[in-house]
């Protein structure tokens, strides 16, 4: 019998992407501009929690948003009406933003006078996970309503994220969800990651994650 060439596709793909990554991550280091890679499940509060960070912080620096869906502009719409800088990208099936993708996207929203980008990546908890999109740092929204496993279900996007914001904290009572358990999950994964309690809706502890983003902001411009 014939042998045949086994090739891993998926690994050189990855290793494609994490060197286009290390390359967008260096020419926004040159720029000064702060690249932030947001990721959850559809439904946890994505769009509200980036129309809550640029009203929180559009006075002070010039914010950029990509919108990141397989199809629709219903959420670019939603930030074009705050005056923000924003684009619609359509990823035609693809869950995921790659590094490549994410150039394109900056490219076309124009960032020479951006300090601060959002990408609003597609709604999952695992494809995102898998791909470096050349962001200066990673974030997550796990929302109450979607439960305490899910750090049990999908333990790589805990692990990979510098920042967990646990949204919609104002629906606690209502809602089987054990913030202590989740919290000890997620650090058993992630030592170093932050975790800020928020509600996009009532506007508790978005005061905390503008601080965390005003610091890391000008850490990565220093």
């Amino acid at each position: 019998m014939r042998e045949f060439k086994v090739i891993e596709i998926k690994e050189s793909v990855f290793e494609d992407n994490n060197r286009q990554a290390d390359l967008l991550r260096e020419e926004l280091k040159k720029n000064k501009t702060f690249l932030l890679n947001l990721m959850s499940s559809p439904g946890s509060g994505k769009t509200s929690t980036v129309l809550r960070t640029i009203e929180a912080l559009g006075k002070e620096m010039k914010i950029g948003v990509l919108e990141a869906d397989i199809d629709s502009d219903v959420d670019a719409r939603a930030v074009f009406d705050t005056g923000t800088k924003v684009i619609q990208l359509h990823t035609g099936g693809m869950c995921h933003l790659d590094a490549e993708m994410t150039r394109q996207g900056l490219e076309g929203l124009g960032i020479e006078d951006i300090d601060f980008v959002i990408l609003e990546n597609v709604g999952n908890l695992v494809c995102p996970a898998e791909f470096d999109t050349g962001a200066s740092k990673n974030a997550m929204i796990l929302s109450v309503p979607e439960g305490d496993d899910k750090p049990l279900k999908y333990p790589l996007m805990f692990s990979k994220v510098d920042v967990l914001l646990i949204n919609k904290i104002d629906t606690l009572d209502y809602f089987d969800f054990n913030l202590e358990a989740v919290k000890e999950r997620v650090k058993k994964l992630n030592p170093d990651i932050t975790i800020i309690h928020i509600s996009a809706k009532t506007g508790e502890g978005i005061d905390e994650w503008a601080d965390w983003l005003r610091n890391e902001i000008k850490k990565w411009k220093e």
